[in-house]
């Protein structure tokens, strides 16, 4: 329990210290790396409760998917930073505003929370002996909550293809793949015989030399 305890307290300092550093980073990609340190200590501590899928979750997906596209965006844009803070100075009173509203609901959660040291001795759902954390999590997904998953990966899948419609943007000049043509050619169409006099045929200048 020593033990448990000193990770728990490293793994969350180590956490409010990133979440803090991802707000008050200058530099985008800087906050994005602290955002992934965070994401791992977060892991860490699901770790100790002992929801190793949600920890193995929390890094598959969202640091090595989801920050690291982040990361590589941020990097290969070269977003004029500057340029997004010049009308920092207008969006201020209604951001102090939400900044403050929130200020009052933490207040009023930290000042009703009340620590009980049975919650984690006596959880609301244990674990059934004998099944580790993600078997147990599967049976529940696929057998009592299948349908809410099903229609969950519906929605998802409907909201990915409405993304690529809305930003699919044709543009002219720009040769684009046609599956029909493709598929209906013949070796006919396909191949031009051309017949040329000897030393009349040209060599194409590379690119680069033109």
């Amino acid at each position: 329990m020593v033990l448990t305890g000193a990770f728990f307290y490293l793994f969350s300092a180590v956490l409010i210290a990133a979440a803090v550093m991802v707000v008050a980073s200058r530099n985008p990609v800087h906050g994005v790396l602290f955002l992934i340190l965070a994401f791992f200590n977060a892991a860490g501590l699901f770790v100790l409760l002992g929801a190793e899928f949600l920890a193995m979750v929390l890094v598959v997906v969202y640091v090595g998917a989801v920050m690291v596209l982040f990361l590589f965006v941020v990097m290969m844009l070269d977003v004029d930073f500057a340029e997004l803070r010049a009308g920092y100075a207008s969006y201020l009173p209604i951001g102090a505003l939400i900044g403050g509203i929130l200020l009052i609901e933490l207040v009023l959660v930290v000042g009703s929370w009340v620590i009980d040291r049975q919650v984690a001795a006596s959880p609301a759902a244990p674990t059934p002996i004998g099944l580790s954390n993600t078997e147990a999590l599967g049976r529940i997904l696929y057998t009592q909550y299948v349908y809410f998953f099903e229609v969950a990966g519906l929605i998802l899948l409907l909201a990915m293809v409405g993304a690529i419609v809305l930003t699919l943007r044709h543009k002219e000049g720009v040769k684009r793949q046609s599956i029909a043509e493709q598929v209906a050619r013949t070796p006919r169409s396909a191949i031009e015989l051309v017949t040329l006099a000897p030393g009349t045929a040209q060599i194409p200048e590379p690119e680069g030399e033109r």
